[in-house]
């Protein structure tokens, strides 16, 4: 019951084009999520299931970000979610004719940043001010201070960050 007034409430509310993000954050606070000071949310945010959501303080979710959290997705603090990406807990297992489900977690630490339609698959880590950028596919831990690209993304260079 508490999953069906959810997808009403997000398809309803939060992935409507209404402007404010307090009543996003505070729907999300009612299911369960765990939202830091600060939080940014952009209209048509998806998200599956809030109370596997965690998000640090001063983090961005901008327009369209997808979060497919059949698994708990943690977003530390500081972190810029770009238009359109998308973070997805699930896959299917292919080498089995049942075609398994398989789960696994998101964690993106404090600073991160995930580029525009961007994907980070099930069980990938994004270590300390991590870039992924734009259009690019996370498969693996991506390291601390380091910028990946491509599909698979591959790390391209060092990201240095100004005092």
């Amino acid at each position: 019951m508490v999953r069906g007034i959810w997808h009403a409430c997000n398809s309803i509310l939060l992935m409507s084009f209404l402007p404010g993000n307090a009543w996003r954050r505070s729907i999300l606070r009612l299911f369960g999520a765990q939202i830091g000071k600060g939080v940014v949310i952009k209209p048509r945010v998806n998200v599956k299931y809030p109370w596997n959501l965690s998000i640090g303080e001063h983090s961005w979710l901008g327009d369209s970000v997808w979060i497919d959290n059949l698994g708990a997705v943690s977003i530390g603090s500081n972190c810029c979610i770009s238009q359109g990406a998308l973070l997805l807990c699930g896959n299917h297992n292919y080498s089995k004719p049942t075609f398994d489900l398989m789960v696994g977690n998101i964690t993106l630490e404090n600073g991160v940043w995930i580029g525009a339609k961007a994907m980070v698959c099930p069980g990938v880590i994004c270590h300390s001010h991590a870039v992924l950028s734009a259009g690019s596919i996370a498969t693996s831990e991506l390291e601390a201070y380091k910028i990946y690209s491509g599909n698979p993304a591959v790390a391209i260079r060092d990201r240095k960050i100004e005092a």
